[in-house]
């Protein structure tokens, strides 16, 4: 009796097989849903610690909707109405980085899963999986902005403004809207990046056959990047859980850390770089932490922030440069040591700086703050009992990237100089020439 079975796959076999994992549209839709889950956790959460749980009409879930709209880079308009014969003004443009590197982090691990275990892809492949993503995530963007709105009734309280608002029927409100079609540009832009940026450090991304000789040079630089700035966001998490426990107002600094620790914590390694910043700080709002950062910045015109300026107020902002000196040669070893052997310590110095650049560029064109509100009647300009205030941090730009390069330079050189002395992995010897008067040992 014969009996067919089917015949046994070889390993190669079972390998391609493996190699092929599936990335459908169930995978991408976990991926979606994975990144709105973090932003959403983290967002209200940090809303719930700054106090925004007590907002009237039901409007947290309108609040958290907005955070998360604002993180992934969308158009959240603020608008305010006090009556036909009242004027109103207000804008605000900050990103919440927290909850955008919460999102990043989650759709980056959605998006690597099904690739694992691959060396190479197509074009056509990453594409279609990068496309599914996409289509779902403007929907998600589409159904958060029309979420991501509310109007709010602004008391006066016993103020002169009050009087006449209720005379002339033009007590203020104040609301917050979603441009849904700026905010699904902005936020496909903020997946794209997010997707290349994951394309570029991970190991486990597989790329195209042609782009594969960019990675050796590219992929170790754009890690260290990586690293270097998830370091200086878990040291300040660090440092921020202490400052909670040892001196109080948890829930505030809490707010702080799931809202905007990554706006601090760049802040603060730009400004270790040598980096200066222009701002102002006027009116009831402010800078919710550190404090040195609100003594700087609150003066009737702009003011440089700066290492000099704050060591004017306090001393031990001089650590900023050492922990900064430390954290970058050591992104620009761990770089060295992920790139080949061959590599000279020029190369590394080159591309140090231009990954070092990049960064500085990014977290320039991210950290930055603008925030500002007024009130008025009659022509007569902040009748709110200091409703009006105003909040700006904009970075030298130039200055910032002229630094980076030269720490670039130096830290790259140096860092190649160091790995010398490591062992890499998969490290061969150069070949010393044919061998003669011996045999195979």
């Amino acid at each position: 009796m014969s009996e067919q079975t089917p015949p046994r796959r070889t390993a190669a076999q079972r390998a391609e097989q493996g190699q092929r994992a599936p990335h459908g549209w169930p995978h991408a839709l976990v991926a979606v849903l994975a990144s709105l889950v973090a932003m959403a956790v983290v967002a209200a959460l940090g809303l719930w610690a700054a106090g925004a749980a007590d907002l009237p009409g039901g409007a947290f879930p309108n609040v958290v909707a907005a955070v998360v709209v604002m993180a992934v880079g969308g158009s959240v308009e603020l608008s305010g109405d006090a009556g036909a014969i009242a004027q109103t003004n207000a804008g605000l443009s900050v990103l919440p980085l927290s909850v955008s590197l919460a999102g990043a982090l989650a759709i980056a691990a959605g998006f690597l899963r099904p690739l694992r275990h691959r060396a190479v892809a197509d074009v056509k492949e990453l594409a279609g999986w990068a496309a599914r993503i996409a289509v779902l995530w403007l929907l998600l963007l589409i159904g958060l902005g029309l979420l991501a709105r509310h109007r709010f009734a602004i008391g006066l309280g016993n103020s002169p403004a009050a009087d006449i608002g209720d005379a002339l029927d033009s007590s203020p409100t104040a609301g917050f809207d979603t441009d849904v079609p700026l905010t699904l540009v902005f936020g496909l832009l903020w997946l794209a990046g997010v997707l290349v940026v994951v394309l570029l450090v991970s190991r486990r991304a597989p790329l195209p056959g042609r782009l594969l000789r960019f990675q050796e040079s590219v992929r170790p630089a754009a890690f260290a990047m990586v690293a270097l700035l998830l370091t200086y966001v878990a040291l300040g998490f660090v440092v921020g859980v202490v400052v909670a426990v040892t001196r109080g107002h948890a829930v505030a600094t809490f707010a702080v850390l799931l809202l905007g620790l990554p706006n601090l914590v760049w802040l603060a390694f730009t400004l270790g770089l040598g980096a200066s910043w222009q701002g102002r700080v006027d009116g009831p709002f402010g800078l919710p932490m550190p404090k040195v950062l609100n003594a700087v910045l609150r003066t009737p015109d702009d003011s440089t922030l700066s290492l000099h300026t704050l060591a004017g107020h306090d001393g031990r902002v001089w650590w900023l440069l050492v922990v900064a000196a430390v954290l970058v040669l050591g992104a620009a070893f761990l770089m060295a040591v992920r790139s080949p052997a061959r590599m000279r310590a020029w190369q590394h110095a080159v591309h140090m700086a231009v990954a070092l650049t990049l960064a500085v560029l990014a977290v320039c064109l991210l950290a930055g703050v603008s925030a500002h509100y007024g009130l008025s009647l009659l022509g007569i300009g902040d009748l709110g009992g200091g409703l009006s205030g105003l909040v700006e941090l904009r970075p030298q730009l130039v200055r910032a990237l002229l630094l980076a390069v030269a720490w670039g330079l130096v830290s790259g050189f140096l860092g190649g100089l160091f790995a010398r002395r490591v062992h890499r992995r998969g490290e061969v010897e150069a070949d010393p020439g044919p061998r003669t008067g011996a045999g195979p040992a």
